[in-house]
């Protein structure tokens, strides 16, 4: 068995890869004890190298590691030389581990010499960082995973940590019912982690700083501000409270749209507990403020000395599983690596001997936003994109990829063909998870050992080992010269001892010594570690000893600077994760049981709002904002506060037509983070009418040909159709007139791939709708085509089969009551038909047997809704429990158990 570390979020959990394929919980890691997410259950689903990258590619064809490298050295070195070195960048990844991360930024801000090397970690944690380092001096995160089960009180901020961290709240509800552990979150919608709060308050987007100023003023008017822990570790709390004005709930209630009782509960809950922790993530972090955000919070607990002691603290939760890792390296713009800074003379000085750097750069490079600004305007002339797809991830979509489009050069390391990577020159396959060696450090600083268990398909290698022979190329043999892993990690923990003597709180010296064969033993460990360290690092700060020149924490003055401009839209959109899908769905997307719980990205708002505007539940509706704009189907929930929507981050060209959520997010960014405001952006929504459904089943093809969107008979004059097929023939990428023609998303299942089709024009007829119909079935030149069509009631059915095997079918319908259940059709994908079951198939009953089982709620187990409700009533069921022990849902990561719950309320059983 090899023990390594899951490759989603940031709790960091440990698995194992057993001989025969499977992966499970690693019981002895101490960030999971045994538990995996529905995500980390699922990971051997997502090992098919099926559609992988295998080979280097120049130009869209193959081509040897010498030959691709050899052109990247040579690129970047020539651009060098002619515009200097910020006119080149590379935008690297959380998802790289933290050596990956060292000899990027090695390259790029020692040699190279400039500090253009920015991160996606810029998307989710930059708020955090800036956050970290004006009131700590450093970007710490002073508490441990134990203070999760060791609080009185745990304020969960722009965390929905059921869905986005479920092993750790899991942890949260075992203290909740051992020790009574209170709950307060605080989330614009009654999230599944609202669900089980003690207390929820819906506060409106963007109104965090105002609730934590006046806490803070509630704290300081109540007498509860540690006047004797204050003034021995803390400056700068007297501007602090005179920022945050006065001591009045019914103001404060008023600026977060909530009612004032429930602010003065959750003021008093905090003032009276000590033993207070407060939880938060993107909905803090992702915000034009959200550095604001985070010493708004920070103040509260450095006010009150609730820090580094048990179940005390605030606690960032990182989105990506090397986040932290690649904050200690520098892999973000502003940052050096060991947690040095650009702006401390004798960091710069140590870290060019250290390196021996020929140029180190003196300023900061570009943030992420700034930096695809630059690629537009021609500033940046070769860019290297590694291990993540900004085509779909970053705000503007559109304009990334247009900017992307007119770069002279650009390269992209990736697992798999991406969005992004139709835009590059050169193409390296990298090593995936399962297959690299390295680190990556967890939300409470600690390090784990990822191993590989598997061999990299065809010659894909590791990022490391790429960054460091493109720099050998470059001319800088001796600095790029490690042969391992292990050598790179070596020289990382060196350097953070380098000279440090206390001064920065990153120190793993110890580890700087270890052996190949210790790295491969290496034991997940907390920083910090100094050489001479017996034992590792655990809370910080409970005695002051702050990494700044007097020792003293900051707190920093945060005046509320008032609620997102709506910019004359009606509602603000709001961004974010759903339960079982993964950034850009890359890995995710194709394994069917991540799919069955959210199987399309939904626009989620209030009934009121809906019927204000006649959107139907099920229905589509545009979102139209001065970026671009998409079309979702609509999710109705009272959970949804008035005035906002909320819509999922993931879904791409690749599984929906109208492409990324990023399209239309705005780009706006903290002015001192950078990170971009992904919570609040102005949008107007609109019902869209639709003419048809279906349903495709195939069984092979990923993605949609346009060209079967181009239906319209020659005779008719379409200046909107003519424009996508036009686009269709210019760039492949370009998807903005589709949903225009057709919606539709895609679904992968256990044989194949399932489509559902919403037409937007009326349905093509007589030949233009055979012609519609064989396009997206695609039938090889052997099929049995087997059809049964009703013009007059706008009905087509179409089977394909290969000797007797059904490849493919295709359901359309002017009403969607004339389409079969999905779930009597998609079983029989792939099976064979005997001639007997012809016209069932066609009648789209497939397996009279089947029946529909609702949607996924348990990923783990594959337990459907109806599965719970029936077991519920059957077994006259009535706690999750009873339920975990008949079903097993719930019984794994937990996430599912809001749903569970809400089932079994909606049964009411009566009591025997």
């Amino acid at each position: 068995m090899i023990h390594t570390a899951c490759p989603y979020c940031g709790v960091g959990c440990g698995v194992v890869a057993r001989p025969d394929g499977a992966i499970a919980a690693d019981i002895a890691h101490p960030a999971n004890r045994g538990r995996l997410c529905s995500k980390g259950a699922a990971l051997a689903q997502t090992l098919d190298d099926s559609g992988r990258l295998t080979q280097p590619q120049i130009g869209g064809k193959p081509a040897s590691w010498d030959d691709a490298l050899g052109l990247i050295a040579a690129k970047f070195r020539r651009t060098i030389e002619r515009h200097g070195p910020d006119s080149v960048a590379f935008y690297v990844s959380g998802q790289c581990l933290t050596e990956d991360y060292y000899v990027a930024n090695k390259l790029m801000k020692g040699f190279i010499g400039s500090g253009n090397i920015d991160t996606n970690s810029r998307l989710c944690m930059a708020s955090s960082v800036a956050g970290h380092n004006r009131a700590f001096g450093e970007d710490i995160v002073p508490g441990v995973y134990e203070d999760w089960e060791e609080a009185d009180l745990v304020v969960l901020v722009g965390s929905n940590a059921a869905w986005c961290h479920p092993v750790l709240h899991q942890r949260l509800l075992a203290a909740k019912a051992a020790r009574g552990t209170k709950i307060v979150v605080l989330d614009p919608r009654r999230t599944a982690t609202a669900e089980a709060a003690d207390l929820h308050l819906p506060l409106t987007i963007g109104s965090d700083v105002a609730l934590f100023n006046g806490l803070l003023a509630f704290l300081h008017a109540a007498g509860r501000v540690d006047r004797d822990w204050t003034a021995r570790h803390t400056a700068g709390l007297g501007a602090a409270i005179a920022a945050a004005g006065p001591d009045d709930i019914e103001e404060t209630a008023a600026r977060c749209g909530l009612d004032p009782e429930l602010v003065e509960i959750f003021f008093e809950m905090f003032a009276r507990t000590e033993r207070v922790m407060t939880v938060y993530s993107q909905g803090v972090n992702q915000s034009s403020v959200g550095t604001d955000k985070v010493n708004a919070i920070v103040n509260c607990h450095l006010a009150t000395g609730r820090i580094g002691r048990p179940g005390m603290g605030p606690f960032s939760v990182t989105g990506q599983p090397n986040a932290m890792g690649g904050r200690e390296v520098g892999g973000l713009a502003n940052q050096l690596a060991a947690h040095m800074k650009f702006d401390d003379p004798a960091d710069r000085d140590a870290l060019t001997r250290f390196w021996q750097a020929p140029a180190l750069t003196p300023k900061p490079g570009l943030k992420a936003v700034e930096l695809f600004e630059a690629v537009a305007a021609g500033k940046i002339q070769a860019l290297w994109i590694v291990a993540t797809n900004p085509a779909d991830s970053l705000p503007r979509a559109d304009r990334v990829r247009s900017a992307l489009s007119a770069c002279p050069f650009v390269a992209v390391s990736d697992c798999w063909p991406t969005d992004t990577s139709v835009y590059a020159d050169v193409v390296l396959p990298a090593a995936a998870w399962g297959e690299k060696d390295g680190t990556v450090t967890n939300s409470e600083r600690r390090i784990s050992r990822q191993r590989p268990f598997r061999p990299a398909p065809g010659e894909a290698r590791p990022d490391w080992w790429m960054f460091a022979e493109v720099g050998r190329r470059m001319g800088w043999e001796a600095a790029f010269a490690w042969e391992s892993p292990a050598a790179v990690f070596r020289e990382h923990a060196a350097l953070s001892g380098f000279e440090n003597a206390g001064r920065r709180v990153f120190d793993i010296g110890a580890l700087a010594d270890g052996d190949d064969a210790a790295y491969d033993a290496m034991q997940p460990v907390r920083w910090p570690l100094p050489a001479g360290a017996t034992q590792e690092g655990g809370r910080l700060f409970a005695e002051g000893g702050f990494p700044t020149p007097d020792g003293k924490a900051r707190c920093v003055p945060t005046p509320f600077q008032g609620l997102p401009d709506r910019g004359g839209h009606g509602f603000l959109l709001n961004t974010g994760r759903v339960r079982d899908q993964w950034h850009t769905m890359t890995r995710t997307g194709l394994a069917p049981s991540l799919m069955a719980h959210t199987p399309e990205p939904l626009a989620t708002l209030h009934p009121a709002d809906a019927a204000a505007l006649g959107i139907e539940p099920n229905a589509l509706v545009r979102l139209s904002t001065d970026e671009g704009e998409v079309v979702l189907r609509a999710d109705l929930r009272h959970t949804q506060r008035r005035g906002e929507v909320f819509a999922p981050m993931h879904w791409t060209d690749l599984f929906a037509s109208t492409g990324p959520i990023g399209r239309a997010v705005s780009a706006r960014v903290d002015p001192v983070s950078g990170q971009p405001e992904t919570k609040a952006t102005p949008v107007s929504l609109s019902p869209v009418a639709t003419h048809f459904h279906g349903l495709l089943l195939r069984r092979s093809g990923l993605a949609l040909n346009r060209d079967a969107f181009a239906f319209a008979p020659v005779s008719q004059s379409n200046p909107l159709l003519d424009r996508a097929i036009q686009t269709s023939a210019d760039s492949a990428s370009d998807h903005r007139a589709l949903p225009d023609i057709c919606h539709w998303v895609r679904v992968p299942v256990d044989t194949g791939q399932l489509f559902r089709l919403t037409g937007l024009r009326a349905m093509p007829t007589g030949d233009d709708l055979d012609r519609f119909a064989r396009v997206l079935l695609d039938p090889p030149p052997a099929a049995d085509w087997i059809e049964a069509a009703d013009p007059a009631r706008g009905m087509l059915r179409v089977a394909i089969l290969v000797d007797g095997v059904l490849e493919a079918c295709l359901f359309l319908a002017r009403n969607p009551v004339g389409l079969p259940s999905e779930a009597a059709v998609v079983p029989i994908l792939g099976t064979a038909i005997p001639d007997a079951g012809r016209a069932r198939l066609l009648a789209g009953r497939g397996d009279a047997g089947t029946m529909s089982e609702g949607p996924r709620i348990c990923a783990c187990f594959a337990v459907s809704r109806d599965a719970i409700r029936h077991a519920a009533v059957t077994h006259r069921l009535r706690s999750v429990a009873e339920i975990g022990v008949r079903l097993r849902a719930g019984t794994n990561c937990g996430s599912c158990i809001p749903e569970i719950e809400e089932i079994l309320r909606d049964v009411r059983m009566p009591a025997s």
